[in-house]
């Protein structure tokens, strides 16, 4: 299922092949329990950007935070927009932002991405269109997994997407592998007149990108 929020208003939209599937890695991981906890692991977990690039996050543009709880982790994009017609130039209509993730967790531990919830704002003017996707794959690998979700003018307001697993995969224990993110906007101006853009930018409000995890023990 797929949830989108716009202007304090929640449609749920079921989708067809867009839930968050990181099947990258094997779904038991070698030495793990097989049992998933509700807790979370004593000790540090720490995140941090490997590193980030892109039209959509120049350099310092882009960073990412542990939740304090231990739960999951947010991206946070400084200058991540997309626009098309009015003033915008023609490259501003495809955006994007490829962020490298490497998660360090305590010894005995080992986590799947279960959830992932993206925010941002749009004005899209009638007749224009608006996309929002994302990429997901584990350094190394060949297979990767897709996700998008098109938008319609009129439009101008939040929007806010989810992504739930449809079955937890978990990184191979005492693996450490860099989770890269790609994620793009693109705008079409369309029969539209006038500017039309969609964002990611926190400056905007709580339009933080967020990904919970979910544990097990090794």
């Amino acid at each position: 299922m797929k949830e989108r929020l716009v202007g304090g208003r929640r449609a749920v939209l079921a989708v067809v092949g867009t839930v968050l599937a990181l099947s990258l890695s094997t779904p038991t991981p070698a030495g793990a329990t097989g049992q998933a906890v509700t807790g979370v692991p004593d000790g540090t977990v720490t995140v941090e950007v490997i590193a980030a690039n892109g039209s959509g996050c120049a350099p310092g543009t882009a960073a990412v935070y542990g939740n304090h709880d231990k739960t999951g982790f947010r991206i946070r994009y400084y200058d991540f927009e997309a626009a098309a017609g009015g003033d915008a130039y023609p490259t501003d209509r495809r955006k994007n932002c490829q962020v490298g993730v490497l998660v360090t967790v305590p010894a005995g531990w080992t986590f799947a991405v279960a959830q992932a919830e993206y925010k941002g704002r749009a004005k899209l003017n009638s007749g224009a269109t608006g996309l929002q996707k994302t990429n997901y794959y584990w350094q190394g690998s060949s297979e990767n997994n897709r996700t998008e979700e098109y938008f319609h003018g009129p439009l101008n307001g939040y929007w806010d997407t989810e992504d739930v697993s449809a079955g937890l995969v978990y990184l191979p224990c005492q693996d450490q592998k860099v989770l890269n993110i790609n994620t793009e906007l693109r705008v079409d101006a369309g029969t539209s007149s006038g500017k039309s853009s969609m964002s990611m930018r926190s400056s905007e409000g709580d339009v933080d990108t967020l990904f919970n995890f979910a544990w097990i023990r090794c």
